[in-house]
């Protein structure tokens, strides 16, 4: 939800607050023509994204006129032509579908054929997303419409067009710098690619660049128009004038607090998605299990017949961290699922409960925990082998070695040269050599040649000083 909100925000705002300086100087508004020229341009934009803004040509055309506008927006700042204004109302509504059009999740609400809870706060979330934009343009126009009535809002209103212009303008350089590169029209650079990631990337702080233009220009009403009124009207002694121009500071407070408002919520929205909601879902504790004498992990199956994911590591003679995870997959019965804590598609980030379902934190995707032991698809990879064995869950060892091909993790730990019996760390040690399941590590090549042309001679013997140590 915090996402359909906070990314509609990104590429609509500015364009909203550009609208709000636009319409400053005019005095006469049709609100309701305003808003359905605004909803149609928004919804033909989309369209016109989802269906024709692809291919390099196609995008590249499309950057090059977004520039092309914003550069002709900021000329006609300084005519007065309704007309004009309604055409801009318009295009940039059309522009800010296009733009958020393009958002790879925006299928999660245009192609859906589920019309669930998750679906109906998505829409919700950009719905008023829109009509949050919608109403930071008409506090705009009031905003310097206050301003004016004091004689100091013309410069601020320049300077702030000036400097949303230039930040629009910066990511789209990029773009089209980039589209050239793909295309072979110029030359690939290492200084061109550099200003390419540079500027593209400015566009994840819109947010918060937006708040803090905002709260500059708030700061500067607040400082230049609320404070005199409010000193003014305390100053005034005739009652009729007095509250004349308490109401006047009055309507400049609320005009300051509904700003706040804006700037807190895009601020807020922004640095809630970039600290909480954005990060995967954290992975529960694993409990480290050791190979018992048989070469096998016994696992109390009283222990985890709940059916909550009970998440285990063993660390292998390697030092490769082998997660896996057992669930009861039965609310009724005892139907137990052991499996790798890692798919093949989306490698080893794991797997949370969420809900009534099991989710894959790498994607997202919800699998119905009855179907876990299943291989295919995102499901988690089964580990063959084990069995149910005199009330414990047993996993033989040559299962769990298979899981070093999708774990990435290696620790450190402590190993000793079966030759020498010189203490090493697994990481440090240059030569190793696996045998029988195992792996050893040598401190020199010699050592390692001697283990290799006759390792039973040296494997009880490491045991014996493994145990010692």
């Amino acid at each position: 939800m915090n996402y359909f909100f906070t990314f509609l925000l990104q590429p609509v705002l500015p364009l909203a607050i550009l609208l709000g300086c636009l319409w400053t100087q005019y005095q006469h508004l049709n609100i309701k023509r305003l808003v359905w020229l605004t909803i149609i341009g928004f919804a033909l934009g989309m369209i016109f994204a989802i269906e024709a803004l692809s291919g390099q040509t196609v995008i590249l055309s499309f950057n090059g006129a977004l520039i092309v506008l914003y550069l002709l927006f900021y000329i006609t700042q300084f005519w007065r032509q309704s007309t004009l204004a309604s055409i801009w109302q318009f295009v940039f509504a059309f522009i800010g579908g296009a733009i958020w059009g393009q958002d790879p999740n925006i299928h999660l609400i245009t192609n859906t054929d589920v019309v669930n809870t998750t679906f109906l706060l998505n829409l919700s979330a950009a719905i008023f997303g829109f009509f949050f934009c919608i109403a930071a343009m008409g506090w705009m126009v009031i905003f310097f419409h206050q301003a004016k009535a004091d004689a100091k809002g013309r410069k601020l209103r320049i300077i702030l067009v000036t400097a949303f212009v230039v930040m629009l303008l910066l990511p789209l350089t990029g773009n089209v710098l980039l589209s050239l590169m793909k295309l072979q029209i110029v030359g690939l650079t290492k200084f061109r690619l550099s200003y390419v990631a540079k500027v593209n990337n400015l566009t994840t702080y819109f947010n918060y660049i937006s708040s803090l233009f905002l709260l500059i220009t708030v700061a500067i009403f607040a400082w230049r128009v609320y404070l005199p009124r409010k000193k003014i009207a305390a100053d005034e002694t005739q009652p009729i004038v007095k509250r004349q121009k308490l109401a006047l500071a009055r309507n400049a407070r609320r005009t300051v607090i509904f700003g706040s408002f804006i700037i807190l919520a895009t601020f807020g929205a922004q640095l809630y998605w970039d600290r909480v909601a954005s990060l995967p879902p954290a992975l529960s504790e694993s409990t480290y299990v050791k190979m018992g004498a048989d070469n096998a992990i016994h696992i109390p199956i009283e222990s985890v017949k709940d059916g909550d994911l009970h998440r285990f590591i063993w660390v292998a003679s390697d030092g490769h961290a082998i997660r896996f995870f057992i669930i009861n997959r039965s609310d009724k019965k005892l139907s137990l699922a052991t499996v790798f804590d890692a798919c093949l598609l989306c490698g080893d980030s794991g797997y949370v409960i969420d809900g009534d379902k099991l989710m894959c934190v790498a994607c997202g995707v919800r699998l119905f925990i009855p179907s876990v032991g299943k291989a295919g698809g995102c499901n988690p990879i089964p580990i063959d082998g084990w069995k149910e064995e005199n009330g414990e869950v047993v996993i033989p060892k040559k299962s769990l070695l298979v899981g070093a091909n999708y774990f990435s993790t290696v620790l450190e730990i402590p190993v000793i040269d079966p030759v020498s019996h010189q203490k090493l760390t697994n990481k440090k040690a240059n030569y190793r050599y696996d045998y029988n399941d195992n792996t050893y590590f040598f401190a020199n090549e010699h050592d390692q040649e001697l283990f290799r042309d006759n390792p039973e001679k040296y494997v009880k013997s490491a045991e014996v000083a493994k145990g010692d140590n």
